[in-house]
């Protein structure tokens, strides 16, 4: 990855939305944005990996994204990528589809969260959840 000042401003806004939180089997949340990242083919699809759970798991709201000066292509997929809850799953998935960068990121983020040897003890709803994944990155690679 290259650490131009939209990347390192993304890790920066990454890190301070995610400080205090951790994952499923404990360890620190960022690293699953991170690890997203490092997937991504340029600085814009790494930008929205980076933040691709900001808007949907912290305080930070889309409008305090744009505020911070990122532009429109990263914010126009984070827009794509954050879940209304009113909105089913599989259709959410389906509307981000045609956005190039939110689809790359989507893809990337549903396989690090199918991947479930992350977890010490997988129940049967992690494995019900990779399904639901499973069928999420069909939708998309239709």
């Amino acid at each position: 990855m290259i650490y131009t000042e939209l990347t390192k401003n993304a890790m920066k806004l990454c890190f301070a939305a995610h400080k205090d939180q951790v994952d499923k089997s404990g360890l620190p949340y960022v690293f699953h944005p991170m690890h997203v990242a490092e997937q991504m083919p340029d600085e814009i699809t790494a930008a929205v990996a980076l933040l691709h759970d900001v808007a949907e798991d912290t305080k930070y709201t889309l409008e305090d994204i744009r505020a911070a000066g990122f532009p429109p292509a990263v914010t126009d997929a984070l827009a794509l990528l954050t879940h209304d809850e009113s909105v089913p799953y599989l259709d959410y998935v389906t509307a981000l589809k045609h956005n190039p960068v939110a689809k790359c990121v989507k893809l990337a983020d549903l396989r690090h969260n199918s991947d479930i040897t992350r977890l010490d003890h997988p129940t049967a709803a992690d494995y019900a959840r990779v399904e639901k994944y499973r069928r999420a990155m069909e939708i998309l690679e239709e």
